[in-house]
């Protein structure tokens, strides 16, 4: 009976042997895993302090510069409520510095929007701009004497009647 008890205790002496070895080699893959983890979670941290500061105002305001910003949204007012083209948002008044220097040959659309920063081969670009030109017309900032040119109002003259001297 002593030799099977001796046999039992030499083969649960070699069971912890093998357990103690299995041991030290989890608690080693464990030590691995856990600096891979930590990488992983600095590796992250880092990407989304980056993606933070890629969102951040100062590369908002860098593309934002290349266009005039743009105002809180206003109704466009009625030229003769208005003093001047001040009044109107940054968007409009664009319009109306472009109608300007088109002069007698007028502003189209295309070319409305591209003085908006807007795609100029994309038609619902060029309506939307078609759109805000048509708004000055009704309200009296332009007119549109041929279909699609866009100019300046005649500066409007006084009745014959009222003229002084009364000539024509």
């Amino acid at each position: 009976m002593r030799a099977v008890l001796e046999a039992r205790q030499k083969a649960a002496a070699v069971r912890v042997e093998e357990l103690e070895a299995e041991l030290e080699r989890v608690r080693a893959a464990l030590v691995e895993a856990e600096e891979v983890l930590r990488r992983r979670v600095i590796g992250l941290e880092q990407y989304l302090e980056a993606l933070a500061e890629a969102d951040a105002p100062v590369a908002v305001a860098e593309a934002v510069s290349q266009r005039k910003p743009v105002g809180p949204r206003r109704a466009v007012p009625h030229r003769q409520d208005a003093a001047g083209t001040e009044v109107l948002s940054v968007d409009y008044q664009a319009l109306m510095a472009a109608a300007v220097e088109a002069g007698s040959d007028g502003l189209g659309s295309r070319r409305a929007a591209a003085v908006l920063g807007w795609d100029s081969a994309s038609v619902s670009r060029v309506e939307g701009a078609r759109a805000r030109l048509k708004r000055l017309v009704e309200r009296g900032w332009l007119v549109e004497d041929k279909p699609g040119r866009f100019t300046l109002p005649a500066p409007e003259q006084a009745p014959a009647a009222e003229r002084p001297g009364g000539g024509s």
